[in-house]
């Protein structure tokens, strides 16, 4: 049957390299953000912003002229200033989207991004003493009794798909490790603007998380594993209506992978010392820096805030447990693909600097 997909937030880590994967198998693949990119051979840009209603309706009328998506892939959520206002803005835009999609009748299947924090709490309580779930994180595990703009998104598909008549599939990953830039959570660009920074000026590259990350065991998601996650759940009629973790499928600690890390950047690895140091504390009077470094290696983006998400990567390293996710849900039903984190990390790095994102 033909297929067309609609990717949300076409520009971010999660939702270029789902449409990259849908491209390379044949589907039509139509990329919304509110600035799309226009890089990738094959996406068909839809700009639009989510929370302006009409104007999104008039967007999808306008670019998807008679087209009629039958896959929805939302990889996009606005960051706010307290969990209440994330909820509000989020389940607004995922039901503005589909109230804008449902006169066309044509969806089949929409597969919405989350994350761990499905588990672990809402920023404003991440991880908080009493709340700590048992890990390995399994899909089973019910919500936490907590505010969590994740559950509201969940909502606003399972209504959505009662009305429509679609099918759904929620995927959850942990830290997504992929080339995006401006995205909000980044981890493995912002350790690689670390690192460079710390190159250039001399500093130890210094783990900025907790005892429990540093010796406990932990894993992260590659965004190529992510997008191989979404393509197989739209193509396997066992895995509708079904939330899945995935990660890369294996597991490290970061007292390994720290050092591999600032062997590839040739800096000195400092790890945990028992105290946390944030990571954004690090790096709050580096814009200047930064600026300076992009100018001397004539890089392609001179503004850290666009490369580095400091915050986030603190939220991770911090947790005071660590973090393993089970991959049995997907896996019973036949999804087997897995990848190296080291190799997920390397050829990031590589990539950031084939681009000319890093020195």
């Amino acid at each position: 049957m033909q297929r067309s997909a609609l990717v949300v937030g076409a520009s971010g880590i999660g939702g270029r390299h789902a449409a990259r994967e849908l491209l390379a198998h044949g589907w039509t693949v139509y990329g919304l953000a509110r600035r799309p990119p226009t890089d990738l051979p094959g996406l068909i840009p839809v700009a639009a912003d989510l929370l302006d209603q009409a104007g999104l309706a008039q967007a999808l009328s306008a670019q998807l002229e008679d087209a009629a998506p039958t896959h929805v892939f939302i990889t996009t959520w606005m960051r706010q200033d307290s969990e209440a206002e994330n909820i509000r803005v989020n389940a607004l835009l995922v039901r503005n989207l589909l109230d804008a999609l449902a006169p066309r009748k044509s969806l089949r299947h929409v597969a919405l991004v989350t994350g761990l924090k499905h588990y672990l709490g809402p920023f404003e309580a991440y991880a908080s003493s009493g709340t700590l779930p048992d890990t390995p994180l399994r899909e089973s595990q019910p919500r936490l009794p907590l505010e969590n703009f994740y559950y509201a998104q969940e909502d606003e598909v399972y209504a959505a798909a009662e009305r429509d008549r679609f099918t759904w599939t929620i995927h959850r990953p942990h830290s997504i490790i992929g080339m995006a830039v401006g995205n909000a959570m980044n981890m493995g660009t912002t350790l690689a603007v670390y690192a460079s920074i710390c190159k250039e000026t001399g500093r130890p590259f210094r783990f900025p998380g907790s005892e429990a990350q540093w010796n406990g065991i932990s894993d992260v998601t590659d965004a190529r594993i992510l997008a191989r996650q979404l393509r197989w759940a739209a193509d396997t009629d066992a895995a509708r209506n079904e939330a899945f973790n995935i990660t890369n499928g294996d597991y490290f600690r970061w007292s390994w992978l720290w050092r591999r890390l600032a062997a590839w950047f040739g800096v000195q690895a400092a790890g945990f010392d028992g105290t946390i140091r944030p990571l954004e504390a690090e790096m709050a009077n580096d814009r200047d820096l930064w600026r300076e470094i992009s100018a001397r290696y004539r890089l392609a983006e001179p503004e850290l805030d666009r490369l580095a998400s400091a915050w986030h990567t603190d939220l991770d390293l911090g947790r005071p447990i660590e973090v393993m996710t089970d991959m049995a849900n997907s896996r019973r039903l036949g999804f087997c693909a897995w990848q190296s984190t080291e190799d997920s990390f390397f050829d990031l790095f590589a990539a950031l600097r084939a681009e000319r994102l890093i020195p």
